[in-house]
């Protein structure tokens, strides 16, 4: 989906009242021919989209099973050219992973070897940060603060001669906070003379604050930034492992050179037909926050602390060891996330489609009494 003003945008699918409740009549109708009987675990551990792949894109890979035989580099071109496209830089900019975390492990590699230092907040995805430690980096991993969001002055205070990258996940995952848009950008600026800034926005697609910028717009002024995205989110394509890193060309080829897995012909194909079909795109913001909602119900029916999501997840205080809650929400039928210390009494829920978020609230009220 190409970058559009996100006031205009987020206004025409109707998320203040309208997508998923009125209209949509065929992302409704595709979302009803994919219910199924809850027979077995509801897998809200992940923060997959269940609702994927589209039908669109199920027909894109169909179509493309006679290509499977062939490699993959010359149908990427014209991946890459979208890419290129939709985030407004030149193809050069752009290097196509087996998946976002293929990405955050190439820039651990690059920038972590031979003792390169590393800053991110705790906690956060930790991908990049524990691939990059297997190579022989240091990792500061500093405290989120009292409002479970980076703290970038104290993460501006680790920063030493040694320091090489600084990895902030905005959104961030587990807690699903997001940054101040000129706090974020100041601190970027202010700081990536000194090391390169990775800004992991896999959940970019959720933000519903119209004129959130992506930090895209930095790697475009030619900053020390590199910025990752995904297909696995929004998209519903986790399962066939495609995403991308924007960077300064020069920055980019760095990373291309650490890239391993690489994605393969099938993928490619869904990730073009995926940019192409808004209205799954559209279909699946409005299912996320309609699940949210529910769950958010849930959560203050029982009284327990949350913290307002950006993503496709909630995080919540439980009271309880989450490994304890684990096993008992697994009785349930209901698998949830697993644990995020220093955090042990509080639990990641995924979005998942209707009934099973439903579900998820009656067995939590169960499990919590």
């Amino acid at each position: 989906m190409k970058n559009v003003d996100r006031r205009k945008w987020l206004k025409t699918i109707g998320l203040a009242g309208g997508f998923a409740l009125t209209g949509g009549l065929e992302a409704l109708a595709f979302e009803s021919s994919q219910q199924q009987k809850i027979t077995s675990l509801i897998k809200l551990s992940s923060n997959e989209n269940p609702y994927g792949p589209s039908k669109r894109v199920r027909e894109a890979i169909l179509n493309n099973f006679d290509n499977a035989c062939r490699y993959p580099f010359g149908m990427l071109r014209e991946l890459v050219e979208m890419i290129a496209e939709k985030e407004g830089v030149s193809k050069d900019h752009i290097v196509v992973t087996g998946g976002s975390t293929e990405g955050l492990k190439a820039a651990g590699l690059t920038y972590g070897l031979d003792g390169g230092e590393l800053i991110a907040a705790d906690p956060t995805f930790q991908s990049m940060l524990r691939y990059a430690e297997n190579f022989g980096a240091h990792v500061h991993r500093v405290p989120v603060d009292e409002h479970m969001q980076h703290d970038l002055e104290a993460m501006a205070k680790r920063v030493t001669s040694k320091t090489r990258l600084i990895f902030i996940c905005n959104p961030n995952n587990p807690t699903g906070t997001l940054l101040d848009k000129n706090l974020l950008k100041d601190f970027i600026t202010s700081i990536d003379d000194k090391a390169v800034v990775f800004s992991d926005e896999a959940y970019y697609d959720f933000i519903t604050e119209p004129d959130y910028p992506s930090m895209v717009e930095l790697v475009k002024e030619g900053r020390n930034v590199i910025v990752s995205k995904t297909f696995s989110k929004v998209f519903g394509l986790a399962g066939l492992r495609i995403g991308y890193l924007i960077a300064r060309p020069d920055i980019a080829t760095r990373l291309k050179n650490t890239v391993m897995a690489n994605t393969n012909v099938l993928a490619i194909q869904a990730a073009k037909e995926a940019l192409q079909d808004d209205e799954f795109y559209k279909f699946s913001i409005a299912k996320t926050s309609e699940a949210k909602a529910i769950i958010y119900d849930t959560l203050n029916g029982l009284g327990l602390e949350h913290v307002k999501s950006h993503t496709n997840f909630v995080f919540f205080k439980t009271g309880r060891h989450i490994d304890e809650l684990i096993q008992d929400m697994k009785k349930e039928n209901v698998l949830i996330g697993r644990p995020f210390p220093p955090f042990y009494d509080w639990a990641r829920i995924s979005t998942g489609k209707i009934d099973e978020v439903q579900h998820f609230g009656k067995s939590l009220k169960k499990v919590l009494g």
